[in-house]
C-alpha cells in the first residue's frame, strides 16, 4: 500500500496516532504481501485521511483535502489517463509554470523521481489519501479510471491515439510515430545535439532529417519513449535499454523495437518499425524476376538441406527469410525459428527468442528444437561452429534449414563456414544453395519518367550502347505519393548459388573462392551487378542505385 510502511508506522507512532501494542496486534498474524497499515485502517485504530496528514507533515508536502475539490474539464489535458493510473497520481491545476500533482505515497521515490521526466520538469507535490485520489481520477477521466483502463491495452502496447492523449509530450510523440508510419520509415532516430533534438526517418534506406525540437524537451520525450515500453527503467540514463512498441493504427498492427544508448548530448534513440504487412510478401514483391523466383522457390522446398542467405546488416536478409517461410507454410509441417530478436510474429510458426543471460543461446535453442520433431528450421544467424555443426546435423538428418552469415557474395559463404571450423566434407553434404543480396530504391510508379544511361554508367555496368537502344530506361521523377523523391519502397538484387554435384566436388577439393565463383559463373550464376543490370534495363530502378549497392562486385 505504501512503499515505507516501516517508516511509516514510526512516524505514526511519533504523531502519537498509534500505541506499541496497536503496531504489534496490526502485525499479528499477517500473510506475506499483506500490509499493517492497510489492517489498522481496516480496524478503526487510525483512518486514511489521519495517515495522508501525517506523512505529508513528515515529508515537507502539504496535504490537500479533495473532498470539496470540483475539477475542471482542462485538468485532464495536463495528465493522461494512462500515467495517473500508473502512478496513482493527478492533476491539480497549475502555478505559473508547475504542473501541481497530488500522489498519495511521498515516499515513492521511484514515482517522483520518474514523474519529472514523464510530464515535466516543474512539478509541485501535494499529498492527499488514496481513495480521494481514486475518486479524483473517477472525477476526470469517467469510467475508464473507474475501471483501471489506460490507454495501454497491456505492458508495452498502446492503442490508438485518444481523447486522453491531450498532453503536449503525448501528442508529440504520438504524431512522431504515426507518421513515421505514414511515410513507411523503417526507423526513428531521436537523437540529442547540442543546443536541439534532431528527429530522421530512414525512408527507403536513406536518412532524412524530418524536425528539430527544443533541446528542454529531450527528458520529457525519452520519458515517454520509456514508459510506452512498459519495460525501460525511467531513471536509468548510465547504460543502454531496449524495449519494445506495440501499437495500432488504421486498424494495422504496428511493431517499433525500441533502442536507447546514453551519448554525450543526453540519451539517444532509434525505433525500427516493423510492419506486419511486409509478412506476407511474397518472392516476387522482394525483387525476384520470374526466372530467380522460379528457381529460388524450387530450392525452398527440397526436403532437407540448408539454404544460406547472405549479405551485409540491412540487406534484407531476414525479410527474406520471412518470405520462406510464408511461402513453405503448411498446416502438415513443423516449423521453428530461433531469433535474436524475434521481429515478427508468424501464425503457426514456433519462434524461440534468444536469451543469453539465462542460457538459452542459439546453440541451446536449436538442441532443444530438434527434440520438437521439427520439419523446417529458421536459424536468425549461424555466428560459430557449434551453430553451424549443430545446422549441418539437423539438415544431414532430414531438416530443411534456413539461415543467414554475413558474407559479400554467395560463394563466399562456402570460405566463411570454412573458416568458422566447418569441414569442407560437411559443406559440400549439407548446403544446398546460397543467396547474396543487396537492396536497391525502386523507382516510383506513378512519376518515374524516361531516361538514359550516361557514358559513366555505361562503364561502370560494363554495357555498350547497343545494348540498351530497346531498353526501358527510367529515372526518377517527384509526385506527392513518393515525398518529391523519384523512389517509393526497395528491392532485392539477387545472386543465386546452386550446389550440384559439381561444385561439391570442388567444395571438396577446398578450392578458393574466386574458382568457385568462376565455375558457378560458368554453371550459369548471375551476379549482383548483373541481376541489377536486368533491373536498370526493366526500368525498375536507376544504374545510380545499381552501382553503388553493387561496389564490391569485381565481375
Amino acid at each position: 500500500m505504501y512503499s515505507n510502511e516501516a517508516y511509516l508506522l514510526e512516524q505514526l507512532q511519533e504523531a502519537g496516532l498509534l500505541s506499541d501494542h496497536d503496531v504489534q496486534k496490526a502485525k499479528t498474524g499477517l500473510k506475506p504481501g499483506e500490509s499493517a497499515v492497510a489492517e489498522l485502517i481496516k480496524s478503526g485504530v487510525v483512518t486514511d485521511e489521519q495517515i495522508a496528514q501525517s506523512i505529508a507533515v513528515s515529508s515537507g508536502m502539504e496535504y490537500v483535502d479533495l473532498h470539496g475539490f470540483e475539477p475542471h474539464g482542462g485538468l485532464k489535458g495536463l495528465v493522461s489517463l494512462e500515467v495517473a493510473l500508473k502512478y496513482k497520481i493527478a492533476p491539480l491545476g497549475t502555478n505559473g509554470t508547475a504542473l501541481q500533482v497530488v500522489v498519495a505515497d511521498p515516499y515513492d521515490f521511484e514515482t517522483l523521481d520518474a514523474l519529472p521526466h514523464v510530464l515535466q520538469p516543474d512539478l509541485e507535490f501535494y499529498c492527499s489519501t488514496p481513495a480521494l485520489i481514486k475518486t479524483l481520477q473517477a472525477n476526470l477521466y469517467g469510467n475508464e479510471a473507474v475501471m483501471g483502463r489506460g490507454v495501454f491495452k497491456t505492458p508495452g502496447q498502446i492503442g490508438e491515439s485518444s481523447s486522453d492523449d491531450d498532453a503536449p509530450i503525448i501528442k508529440l510523440v504520438t504524431n512522431m510515430l504515426m507518421e513515421a508510419f505514414k511515410s513507411k520509415a523503417s526507423d526513428i532516430h531521436i537523437e540529442p545535439l547540442e543546443k536541439d533534438i534532431r528527429i530522421r526517418y530512414r525512408m527507403d534506406g536513406v536518412l532524412v532529417d524530418v524536425e528539430h525540437h527544443p533541446k528542454r524537451l529531450h527528458s520529457a520525450i525519452i520519458g515517454r519513449i520509456k514508459i510506452m515500453t512498459g519495460s525501460m527503467q525511467l531513471d536509468e540514463k548510465r547504460v543502454p535499454q531496449d524495449g519494445r512498441i506495440q501499437m495500432s493504427f488504421n486498424d494495422k498492427e504496428i511493431d517499433m523495437r525500441v533502442s536507447i544508448i546514453p551519448t554525450n548530448n543526453g540519451e539517444s534513440v532509434v525505433m525500427r518499425v516493423l510492419d506486419k504487412s511486409s509478412l506476407r510478401l511474397g518472392l516476387v514483391d522482394l525483387g525476384f524476376l520470374s526466372d530467380d523466383q522460379a528457381a529460388f522457390e524450387r530450392l525452398i522446398t527440397l526436403p532437407d538441406g540448408i539454404i544460406l542467405v547472405t549479405g551485409p546488416t540491412g540487406s534484407g536478409k531476414t525479410t527474406t527469410l520471412y518470405a520462406c517461410l510464408n511461402f513453405i507454410n503448411r498446416p502438415d509441417r513443423k516449423i521453428i525459428t530461433v531469433e535474436d530478436p524475434v521481429e515478427y510474429e508468424l501464425a503457426g510458426i514456433n519462434q524461440v527468442m534468444v536469451k543469453e543471460d539465462v542460457g538459452m543461446t542459439f546453440a541451446a535453442a536449436l538442441r532443444a528444437m530438434l527434440r520438437q520433431a521439427p520439419n523446417i528450421i529458421m536459424l536468425g544467424e549461424i555466428r560459430d561452429l557449434e551453430t553451424a555443426s549443430i545446422a549441418i546435423q539437423a539438415s544431414l538428418t532430414g531438416h530443411l534449414v534456413f539461415s543467414t552469415l554475413h558474407t559479400n557474395d554467395a560463394p563466399s559463404a562456402v570460405a566463411r563456414l570454412s573458416d568458422i571450423g566447418v569441414k569442407p566434407f560437411l559443406i559440400a553434404s549439407a548446403v544446398r544453395a546460397i543467396q547474396a543480396q543487396r537492396l536497391v530504391r525502386k523507382l516510383c510508379p506513378d512519376c518515374k519518367t524516361p531516361s538514359t544511361l550516361n557514358d559513366r554508367e555505361l562503364r561502370a555496368l560494363g554495357l555498350e550502347i547497343s545494348q540498351v537502344s530497346e531498353a526501358v530506361i527510367k529515372g526518377p521523377g517527384g509526385c506527392s505519393k513518393c515525398r518529391q523523391g523519384g523512389y517509393r519502397g526497395r528491392m532485392s538484387l539477387v545472386e543465386i548459388f546452386t550446389i550440384d554435384d559439381e561444385v561439391r566436388n570442388m567444395v571438396n577439393q577446398q578450392l578458393t573462392t574466386p574458382q568457385l565463383r568462376k565455375r558457378a559463373r560458368e554453371l550459369g550464376m548471375r551476379t549482383l551487378r548483373e541481376d541489377g543490370i536486368r533491373k536498370v534495363l526493366a526500368g525498375l530502378t536507376t544504374a545510380e542505385e545499381v552501382i553503388e549497392a553493387t561496389m564490391s562486385d569485381a565481375d
